[in-house]
């Protein structure tokens, strides 16, 4: 299993069967246009055609489905989307004209900044890299970011920031407040001031340090048995007093004391009237000797904590300060304390307030008093007063409001307090530029507008698509057309310019705008959505229905799935539009259709009515058919569909996330984990889910400890497996070798289904390439394809090679590719084991399948390197960097720069490089022979 990714756990070529049924021609099936000229608010244009679904017409298909046929027809008014009404979103992110050059220039700038700066350069990098949608790499700046941070507030933020973006609060059982065994994210050791130097896997001791020892009363007065010499008077009660432990406090009382006021020569002084009661002056008298407050209840601390602002007893108010952070423990401890807080300037007991509240997301944000601290400008105020308020906080708390919900009030109050917070120029471009969008999403055009435009002039050249976007909303699409194309003509093009001129453009223009799009960004789902409702307005629904299999067959995106699946109940295949909702709602649960009116469940209710019903039993079949011809989306409509006839069964929720991971939804794969480990109730069961969250958020020690557990209570295929995994991860010596063969072995002998023993024989036969062992490899994946695990041609095929039957491994190949038909990775795999045309074809047909592979691109340009062909080869590159900044695809980038003296050049694209991934050790090995050559 050498370099096995964490997207081919459970991994077989990935394809999409396409449909191949014809149009329907005949009377009955043949659906119209129909015209709905409507006017959008904001909007003087009106609306071209929209096409009806095949169900808009309510009639009765047979007796029995009467009812659900009506069902459907209260669908009708919503209709199909049309050419004019669909347009692709503004993104809510920076996205730099030359992303390259961008990240370049901030890993110079990390490497030469202060440690006081490095924390907020990380999120910085993390802004800027959003746009890739890569998790591990964005969880990685937030973890360098928390690694550097130094203040409280940092470390509370970040550390929040690092649980929301594992959505820990969907853990049953696991408290907000929890540790969790690591530093980086101990809510006690956030409040610690000061840089703490540690890693990611770093253990906290906090659970196993001793609590302070507690003692009575009449205890700690023996600790320091001195005389009292001065009684201060409070009302009717008289509290004696050391003059020199209550001097202590503070040069006020010092002076007052010791000084030449009137307190200084008598022994008993009136302090009525000084805001302090009895119990809480003897509170003051006990700690001015014990420096102690753990025996005081949390009231009379608060007293305490005035009592030292009004008299300047700095190290009163920080013991203070220290104990009531400690005791904040949930939201409404939070929401009471964080008044007296920010009342007594208590900058530590407001993080520690904070902290809860944070660590409570996106739940919190629900609670009105919640919502009154984060988005109050007054309070904003307030927090800034004691050091409380940062660009940080409210760009954390912003990004939660926008994935939550982007047209909320609590969404714009918060964007506007992040901007207002803002220093910089990028977060002063950030800030203006999701205002922009928010207002946008609220249909504010004239505001929205003005928002763009100050991103704009903050740098953010991206903003004037939200300008243009606006300028259109208003009746104003000519000013947006020449926006556009005076960018195009600025800067060098890019696919998301001519995607937003397509939208102010007509005929054969807009049509070609669209096709350079596709060419420059094959991962714009607009063009193709585009296209495919121009071939519905033409009546060639199935032509639609292929224009958005080209797309989805590489990247099934919701809003695609959910079109494609519109398109099939026009044509009456409810089956198929069934299978699309069903994906779709395993990768978006909540998913909202396009109509805005709608939520996916419910349309998937009602496409119940019109499918046949299927048992677990057949179920079962299906997935194994589906998981033979490597269908993922059908595959994942299948599960979905289980899931809905034995809900929470914790076996399918992990093949989800199996699933989920190969398609590159992280996120999504991640909540099926989540699910998986709640609705487990064997321990040894929640321990291997629990080790794969671990693993897949890069805790891996953590993650065997978790498979040992497991074992230890019962042997199973998974925790074998799970510990097999995790170990074959790293590069293999001999030793460690054979002991993950072990591990697979133990594996194989315990019970397990088809699919997962499948996968286990695929992993065995891979290692056992790697240690040379070609019989036993061919073994298991001859045993692999007995039980109809697909992939294992692949392996098979890698056998071959090694034996140099290179005729057997394409053929091979071949007949993985004829399971899986249009399938990218089949073909560029054969590509490696026939000649350089052979190979150069194959190659050409998995970029047209998958245009996101980027092994084509570099196969290309080496070959047109070898050919002397620098700048093509520099070309072929930097097509595919433009809409993929690939890490392997900058290294091999830089080193044909550093070949042909280009070393500018090289040096930026190793920057950037270093910026995905700051230690690849092929680009640090090239950025160092630069370096020295520069000097």
């Amino acid at each position: 299993m050498r370099g096995l990714k964490l997207t081919e756990r459970f991994k077989s070529t990935q394809v999409h069967a396409l449909s191949s049924s014809s149009s329907q021609t005949n009377g009955s099936n043949s659906r119209k246009a129909s015209v709905a000229a409507t006017t959008k608010p904001h909007n003087n244009l009106n609306r071209n055609k929209t096409m009806l679904p095949s169900w808009s017409k309510t009639k009765s298909r047979t007796t029995n489905n009467k009812n659900s046929t009506s069902s459907l027809a209260n669908l009708a008014p919503l209709r199909l989307p049309s050419t004019d009404t669909i347009e692709p979103s503004i993104e809510p992110h920076l996205k730099p004209i030359n992303l390259v050059e961008t990240l370049s220039e901030l890993y110079h700038r990390l490497e030469c900044c202060s440690q006081s700066n490095k924390a907020l350069m990380c999120v910085e990098q993390y802004s800027l890299l959003r746009g890739l949608g890569d998790q591990k790499i964005l969880r990685r700046c937030l973890r360098t970011a928390c690694q550097n941070a130094e203040d409280v507030l940092s470390k509370v933020v970040l550390s929040a920031w690092l649980r929301f973006e594992r959505r820990d609060d969907e853990l049953v059982g696991v408290c907000s407040m929890d540790c969790g065994g690591f530093v980086l994210e101990c809510p006690k050791k956030n409040l610690e001031h000061g840089l703490s130097p540690c890693s990611v896997s770093d253990h906290c001791q906090c659970q196993k340090e001793p609590n302070q020892k507690t003692c009575t009363e009449t205890e700690s007065v023996c600790l320091l048995d001195e005389e009292s010499d001065i009684l201060f008077c409070v009302g009717s009660e008289e509290i004696s007093c050391v003059r020199c432990r209550i001097a202590s406090l503070s040069d006020p009382f010092n002076a007052m004391l010791y000084g030449g006021f009137a307190e200084s020569k008598i022994n008993k002084i009136d302090f009525s009237g000084n805001g302090i009661c009895p119990k809480g002056m003897r509170a003051v008298e006990f700690y001015s000797r014990n420096k102690r407050l753990d025996l005081f209840c949390p009231m009379t601390v608060l007293e305490l904590l005035s009592f030292a602002n009004r008299f300047c007893c700095e190290d009163m108010k920080s013991a203070c300060d220290a104990h009531l952070a400690s005791i904040v423990v949930n939201v409404e401890d939070a929401l009471v304390l964080i008044e007296y807080g920010l009342e007594e300037r208590a900058t530590l007991l407001v993080g520690a307030c904070l902290q809860v509240l944070l660590r409570e997301l996106p739940n919190s944000l629900y609670n009105p008093k919640v919502a009154k601290i984060f988005c109050s400008f007054e309070v904003k105020e307030r927090l800034a007063n004691v050091g409380c308020a940062s660009f940080l906080l409210y760009y954390f708390l912003s990004q939660v409001a926008i994935e939550e919900n982007m047209v909320s009030k609590t969404t714009m109050m918060l964007v506007e307090r992040m901007g207002e917070c803002a220093t910089e120029r990028w977060q002063k471009a950030l800030a203006f530029h999701q205002l922009g969008c928010v207002l946008l999403e609220r249909n504010e055009y004239v505001e929205a507008q003005h928002c763009f435009e100050a991103a704009l002039e903050e740098g953010h050249v991206y903003s004037l698509a939200g300008v243009a976007r606006t300028k259109h909303k208003q009746g104003q699409p000519y000013s947006a057309y020449k926006l556009i194309s005076s960018l195009i003509f600025e800067y060098k093009p890019e696919g998301w310019m001519y995607q937003e001129r397509a939208l102010y453009n007509m005929g054969k223009e807009k049509s070609f705008d669209l096709d350079v799009a596709t060419e420059l960004d094959p991962s714009l789902s607009f063009p193709y959505k585009y296209r495919a409702l121009a071939k519905v307005e033409e009546k060639q629904i199935k032509e639609g229905i292929i224009e958005l299999d080209r797309f989805i067959g590489f990247k099934p995106s919701p809003d695609c799935l959910e079109l494609r699946a519109w398109l099939y109940v026009a044509l009456e295949d409810y089956d198929s539009a069934m299978r699309d909702i069903r994906a779709l709602l395993t990768i978006e649960p909540n998913y909202i259709t396009s109509h805005g009116k709608i939520k996916g469940e419910y349309l998937l209710q009602l496409l119940n009515c019109e499918v046949q019903q299927k048992c677990q039993a057949d179920c079962w079949m299906q997935l194994y058919q589906q998981w033979s011809c490597v269908d993922d989306i059908g595959s994942l409509a299948i599960i979905h569909q289980m899931l809905e006839n034995e809900p929470g069964k914790s076996v399918l929720e992990f093949r989800q996330s199996l699933l989920l991971l190969r398609l590159n939804y992280q996120k999504a794969a991640m909540r099926s984990l989540r699910l998986a480990r709640n609705h487990s109730s064997p321990m040894q069961e929640r321990l291997i889910y629990e080790g794969w969250i671990l693993y897949d958020t890069g805790y891996r020690e953590e993650a065997v400890a978790r498979a040992d557990r497991s074992i230890a209570i019962q042997r199973s295929f998974e925790a074998f497996f799970l510990k097999a995994y995790v170990l074959a991860d790293t590069t293999l010596d001999p030793e460690s070798s054979s002991y993950v063969i072990q591990l697979l072995k133990e594996a194989l002998k315990c019970p397990s289904d088809g699919l997962r023993k499948g996968q286990a024989l695929n992993n065995l036969g891979s290692i056992y390439v790697d240690c040379g062992k070609l019989e036993l490899a061919k073994e298991c994946y001859k045993n692999a394809l007995a039980i109809r695990h697909t992939r294992a041609h692949q392996g098979l095929a890698r056998v071959y090679h090694q034996k140099n039957q290179r005729k057997a491994a394409y053929d091979e190949m071949t007949k993985l590719i004829e399971k899986a038909e249009s399938n990218a990775s089949a073909y560029e795999k054969r590509s490696e084991y026939c000649d350089r045309e052979m190979a150069k074809a194959d190659l050409d047909v998995a970029t047209q399948l998958d245009p996101l592979r980027t092994y084509p691109y570099r196969y290309r340009a080496a070959v047109m390197m070898d050919e002397q062909k620098e700048t093509e080869a520099v070309e072929e590159l930097t097509k595919a960097i433009k809409f993929k900044p690939d890490l392997q695809m900058l290294h091999l980038r830089a080193a044909f720069y550093e070949s042909t003296g280009d070393l500018s050049s090289a040096l930026q694209d190793c920057q950037a490089a270093l910026c995905l991934d700051p230690n690849h050790t092929g680009t640090l090995d090239v950025y160092r022979r630069i370096q020295k050559l520069n000097f």
